[in-house]
């Protein structure tokens, strides 16, 4: 793919995210624009070309910049960028998305295709292995699953390049292509396998942004940001959260938007902004409360009230506040399927740092016997990573007994 190409593509990216932000469906913003104007020329096929870089809407900048409330210089500017001005650079938050996609493009489709005509039922085919693949990760750990998670991504690559098929088959492909990204990127971050987690993540977004699909690319955005945060780069993680629920926009389905918004709770945490982390929890929750909206997309059937109560209970634990945190956690996990062994271990180890910190080591004791106990067939270095993390918080306790017995059964975990 040429480099103007791929700017035109973040240009309508970007037209897309400040469209949404306005709260208007692509009808409606082409509805907005013919009013405007006194034009009846515009239509949403119209409005859907320009937020796919098919064209770039020259003439109707001025028209755009009064119907959105954005600067004429700033879209003048976007323009200038997608033709291909090497002094211009792309405004606002698409552009920090936009740093993200890979050099060259892995999904440049063949000019004459090798493969054999497509249509819905392949797509549809695909989506089936890519949702296995998200349930098989519920009770699998990212060593045992990445190696097939990476065989489906690169297959579904090659199949989306060398096939056959229509526009709309097309962009069913890319999304799944951009689904499995995910999935691909978070089993590598729980294998321990951080830079192939980023290429996932990366490729991912590129088809995503490609296909359209505004809520996708902030779900690669989101898990993007949480591997950083979780990766000492919490500034980097923070502004990318951000991002992610910018571009999804307010009309994003509410357990997805409940969802980005949890990501930058955890992002503040990391970078010890208590009260920012508070306020976006509030709002995840609220999010959540939403009745009206899309339905939620099939990757987010995790998401619930449940699961907001446990990033809940971590918040409060980083920022060292056990007296929320624990009966919050001990809830939790009196209710959880115990055959999520990694989501189990993981929950329990924040619930052990909580008890420390409660100065109850004899009970955080006991729960790092337990999580070590049933975490020790588990192929997930994330959970080996939280393990080590509650062990070192019993250090402080090595005068109780329970807690030296721990770290006398134990200690050698934390030489790994």
């Amino acid at each position: 793919m040429s480099d103007t190409t791929e700017r035109r593509r973040e240009f309508g990216a970007y037209l897309a995210g400040l469209r949404r932000h306005s709260g208007r469906s692509q009808r409606q913003f082409a509805a907005v624009l013919c009013a405007v104007s006194g034009a009846q020329s515009i239509t949403r096929n119209e409005v859907s070309r320009w937020e796919r870089g098919e064209r770039i809407p020259d003439v109707w900048l001025p028209t755009f910049a009064q119907v959105l409330g954005v600067p004429l210089r700033e879209l003048e500017q976007a323009a200038a960028y997608a033709r291909g001005d090497a002094q211009a650079t792309l405004p606002g938050v698409a552009a920090t998305l936009a740093d993200l996609l890979p050099d060259g493009d892995a999904l440049e489709p063949l000019a004459t295709p090798r493969g054999r005509r497509i249509g819905a039922t392949t797509v549809d085919s695909l989506a089936a292995r890519v949702h296995g693949l998200r349930l098989a990760d519920d009770v699998l750990s990212g060593g045992d699953l990445i190696a097939p998670a990476f065989r489906e991504l690169r297959a579904a690559v090659r199949l989306y390049r060398e096939s056959e098929h229509s526009e709309e088959t097309g962009r069913g492909l890319l999304v799944q292509v951009g689904e499995l990204g995910q999935i691909a990127g978070w089993i590598a971050s729980d294998a321990g396998r951080g830079e192939d987690a980023q290429h996932a993540y990366r490729l991912g977004l590129s088809a995503a942004r490609q296909a359209g699909d505004a809520p996708l690319v902030a779900q690669l955005a989101g898990s993007l940001a949480y591997h950083l945060t979780n990766s000492g780069r919490e500034r980097e993680g923070l502004e990318l959260a951000k991002a992610a629920v910018t571009e999804a926009g307010p009309d994003a389905p509410a357990t997805t938007r409940a969802l980005f918004l949890d990501r930058v709770a955890w992002a503040h945490t990391r970078a010890e902004e208590a009260q920012p982390a508070l306020r976006a929890l509030g709002e995840a929750h609220a999010a959540l409360d939403t009745t009206d909206g899309p339905p939620a997309p099939t990757w987010a059937y995790w998401v619930n009230r449940e699961e907001l109560e446990v990033m809940d209970a971590r918040v409060f634990t980083e920022l060292r506040r056990p007296l929320r945190a624990v009966p919050l956690l001990q809830d939790v996990l009196g209710r959880y399927d115990a055959t999520h062994a990694r989501e189990v271990a993981l929950y329990r180890s924040w619930l052990a740092v909580a008890l420390a910190d409660a100065n109850e080591p004899e009970q955080a004791a006991e729960e790092a016997r337990r999580i070590i106990d049933t975490s020790g067939d588990l192929s997930s270095e994330r959970t080996a990573a939280r393990a080590r993390t509650v062990l070192h918080r019993l250090k402080d306790y090595e005068d109780v007994p329970e807690a030296r017995e721990v770290l006398a059964d134990y200690g050698h975990l934390l030489l790994a």
